[in-house]
């Protein structure tokens, strides 16, 4: 990695030169992705940090974020000039009789996200498991060490998790409530975890803000085909399908192990999706929180409710969930 001031410089003159000559919110989205999504220019060359000499890294990443908040703070105003001309030409092209009759009062419904967890939530109290919320701003112990998630994982990394200068964070998943319960009650253990999770992206698919259901089960016995049948009678139940298909898939977790995706196919369709990621507890996590891994043993899996939604209901862009259009909240 050779990266100079100057080179920041000139990035830092281009990209604004780019947002300045922007002539509508979607082209500054875009240009926002470009250089500050999870596959940016800024959000490479802090990747990059790593292969620099230790007493290189502070003065470059220095130099790294002010570009960052540099470009940040461009995009902003763009964006408040392209928003006043929004409403500006909408209110010039708009009037009001406020003589007319009132539109009256519209029925209110249940949004799709709550419609999703509301359809989780049915089918695995059913199964005997209960309903636990945890807090949203954690600490690295709880979201990571805990979780057998060594110190040099990328997650810890400032560009993919919200820090607050005390050290805590915003949780970037709902596993640490699984340490919480492991740590206040003994098994056996069957619980679910609703909540809200944050992580540093923002385009089409992915959002800062999200929601995860984070499932447990710490028994005697507890094997991967538990975890396997599970899986597969409560997305046939979810989606209403007996001829869904299923497959388990390798794949790799911190916090569990063996791990694996689990892929769905519907019989029209010969393309496989990924839906969530589960596996067998690792014995380090359930000795972290003082459970007898020798009497024991468990399975853990995590989903998106807004993947499942946009899967269940055919919606291809995630950010229609935050926008309050009632056009889009009247179709569910």
């Amino acid at each position: 990695m050779h990266l100079t001031a100057a080179d920041l410089d000139q990035l830092i003159h281009q990209a604004c030169n780019a947002i300045n000559a922007a002539a509508d919110l979607p082209t500054l989205e875009q240009l926002r992705v470009n250089y500050l999504g999870k596959k940016g220019e800024i959000t490479a060359l802090l990747k990059a940090l790593g292969q620099l000499q230790a007493a290189e890294r502070p003065a470059m990443g220095q130099l790294i974020n002010q570009a960052k908040e540099a470009i940040t703070h461009s995009i902003n105003e763009r964006e408040n000039i392209l928003e006043a001309a929004r409403w500006t030409e909408k209110l010039s092209k708009e009037t009001i009789d406020v003589t007319l009759p009132g539109c009256g009062m519209n029925q209110g419904g249940w949004h799709p996200l709550s419609l999703t967890l509301k359809r989780i939530r049915e089918v695995f109290t059913q199964w005997g498991f209960e309903i636990v919320e945890g807090p949203e701003i954690e600490t690295e112990y709880y979201n990571f060490t805990a979780l057998n998630i060594p110190e040099e994982h990328p997650a810890r990394a400032m560009h993919d998790t919200f820090y607050f200068a005390d050290g805590r964070l915003l949780r970037t998943h709902t596993s640490p409530v699984q340490i919480h319960v492991l740590e206040n009650s003994q098994p056996p253990v069957r619980v679910i975890v609703p909540g809200r999770v944050y992580r540093c992206d923002r385009d089409a698919t992915h959002s800062p803000m999200f929601h995860q259901v984070e499932g447990l089960l710490v028994d005697e016995g507890v094997s991967f085909a538990d975890l396997r049948g599970i899986m597969e009678t409560f997305l046939k139940y979810f989606f209403d399908r007996e001829d869904l298909e299923i497959r388990l898939r390798a794949s790799y977790f911190p916090f569990t192990e063996p791990s694996a995706e689990v892929d769905i196919r519907f019989p029209e369709n010969d393309r496989w999706l990924e839906v969530l990621g589960c596996g067998m507890i690792h014995p380090k996590v359930l000795q972290k929180a003082g459970i007898d891994t020798m009497r024991y043993s468990g399975f853990a899996f995590g989903m998106g409710i807004e993947r499942l939604a946009m899967l269940r209901y055919g919606i291809d862009d995630l950010r229609l969930f935050y926008l309050n259009d009632l056009r889009f909240l009247k179709e569910f």
